[in-house]
């Protein structure tokens, strides 16, 4: 298949070659295949060879304890970089650049909106309002559906009436309902916005699309002050920067006083993940809210609009293009957004899941690369194996390493009989875990710290007690990570195995 081609794949549907079909069927069934093996092995394994799952368990516990040690660490950095960055005044940086003037750049800034209240909206657009970037360099573009038109009419109408005017550009786009070939969602809806932009502005005002830096954002994204003069910083400072994706820390805290303890947890734990994540660029992909140059959306032929995990795609799109002359650069700044909150406890619960479960069906990403790879030779062969590998493992884990963690310890000591019963290490097992669990409350003390530090100002009818139990609520994060955590994962992958392939679900927004 040619590059163009290969590109635009969201499932095996989307290839007529029979044989090739085929091939790629087989790659969306490996990450479910690879997670349910190993969840069928550890029962199995336990029963038949309990002394080498003992032995096993207790080198994962260790390694993840490591790794939770590791991680802790750079949470913290990231977390004191990220208020470095929100103190530097990035206008002065960008005023002393001698070999660009920044003043020739704009920002295309696309909001898709679908069903969301204007309280909602208006928050975001007020963001952009008050950040400290020109706002005659400022295009911006509200994104909505043609299908909820008659639901959204009048928020688009007092949006477009209230900040209209305040930008260089003002436009709002309607993506058409049931195009040939999308699925509807936030990825075919911006994709739709963007064209529109490039179109009705860009073009005619022949500006150059390298001049042009595309940013990403979802209807309740909050931009702090300084996120586009600290973007457009790295944009001209950076090498090739065409060939770049910015990603800034997303921090779902809006609404965090509103959200339910499992919501918040969850809001949180991505925080911190994509906070660690920053220190790793080689490996880091774009999620959620970005940026990147307008030139390679274009030369890429804009995202994809047949695929759930656009934010994800697009950055394999760009790798896959530029045969692997591509990365993130983290920006260590932050954007505010939504935690889940729907109208009842049970539908917020619900909400969670499926949003869980929309970010895990991610590992429809994994068939995507390693089809690419094999139809990329431009790629350096070790950089394809790195990327191949950190893929797989993030989304075997995502599945996997809860059940691991919380109950292989004890598998041994129930099937392995009573010959291992009777052994040392299976009086030992319980208490090697125990220890290494007990240590690992360490992430937990540090994640709750930052999850307190992080809050918005707290409003004045919660009591200073409200902190305490802020705090606490980790205390449940076993059980969250079982029943929202592998078992989503699970889900989305098995959907994949089954070729039961899901759309776009819109999470509800909701703000008191």
């Amino acid at each position: 298949m040619k590059k163009e081609e290969y590109i635009r794949i969201g499932t095996a549907l989307d290839i007529k070659n029979p044989k090739t079909r085929i091939f790629y069927r087989i790659l969306e069934i490996f990450p479910g295949a690879l997670s349910w093996t190993t969840l069928v092995l550890i029962f199995v394994l336990s029963w038949q060879k309990p002394l080498w799952i003992a032995l096993f368990i207790i080198v994962f516990d260790l390694l993840w304890l490591l790794r939770i040690l590791y991680r802790s660490f750079l949470l913290h950095s990231g977390y004191k970089k990220m208020k470095e960055h929100e103190k530097t005044d990035w206008i002065s940086k960008l005023e002393k650049l001698e070999s660009k003037n920044w003043k020739d750049y704009y920002h295309l800034i696309v909001l898709p909106m679908y069903e969301e209240p204007l309280n909602i909206a208006r928050e975001s657009f007020n963001s952009l309002k008050k950040c400290d970037y020109p706002k005659d360099k400022m295009i911006v573009v509200l994104a909505a559906e043609e299908l909820v038109k008659d639901k959204v009419q009048q928020t688009v109408k007092d949006l477009e009436a209230e900040f209209g005017d305040m930008f260089f550009k003002f436009i709002v786009t309607w993506h058409p309902s049931r195009l040939p070939g999308e699925i509807p969602g936030k990825g075919s809806n911006e994709t739709w916005a963007a064209r529109k932009a490039k179109e009705d502005i860009i073009d005619p005002l022949n500006i150059p699309y390298e001049n042009v830096i595309y940013s990403s954002f979802d209807i309740d994204t909050v931009v702090f002050p300084k996120y586009f003069s600290c973007l457009s910083y790295h944009y001209l400072t950076c090498d090739k920067p065409a060939q770049k994706s910015f990603q800034p820390i997303p921090l779902f805290i809006n609404n965090a006083w509103q959200a339910s303890v499992p919501s918040r947890v969850f809001s949180f734990s991505s925080t911190f993940w994509n906070t660690m994540n920053q220190a790793s660029p080689e490996r880091l992909v774009t999620f959620s809210s970005h940026s990147m140059a307008f030139k390679a959306l274009v030369e890429v032929g804009f995202r994809q609009t047949n695929v759930v995990h656009d934010d994800s795609r697009i950055f394999w799109q760009c790798f896959l293009k530029y045969d692997g002359d591509y990365k993130v650069i983290p920006l260590y700044y932050p954007i505010s957004m939504d935690a889940v909150v729907a109208e009842t406890y049970p539908k917020t619960m619900k909400h969670v899941y499926k949003q869980q479960r929309r970010w895990a069906y991610g590992a429809g990403e994994i068939p995507y690369i390693i089809f690419g790879f094999l139809n990329n030779k431009k790629i350096p062969l070790l950089r394809k194996i790195e990327m191949t590998l950190v893929t797989v493992e993030g989304h075997w884990a995502w599945a996997t390493a809860s059940f691991l963690i919380f109950f292989l310890g004890w598998l041994p000591l129930i099937l392995g009989g009573p010959e291992f019963g009777q052994s040392l290490i299976s009086y030992n097992l319980p208490r090697v875990v125990s220890h290494i669990m007990t240590l690992s409350m360490a992430g937990l003390i540090t994640s709750a710290y930052f999850s307190i530090i992080l809050l918005p100002p707290k409003p004045i009818n919660y009591g200073q007690s409200r902190y305490l139990a802020l705090f606490l609520e980790w205390l449940i994060i076993p059980v969250v990570m079982i029943l929202f955590t592998p078992i989503p994962a699970l889900d989305a992958q098995t959907r994949w195995m089954l070729g039961k392939y899901m759309g776009f679900w819109p999470t509800e927004k909701m703000r008191n």
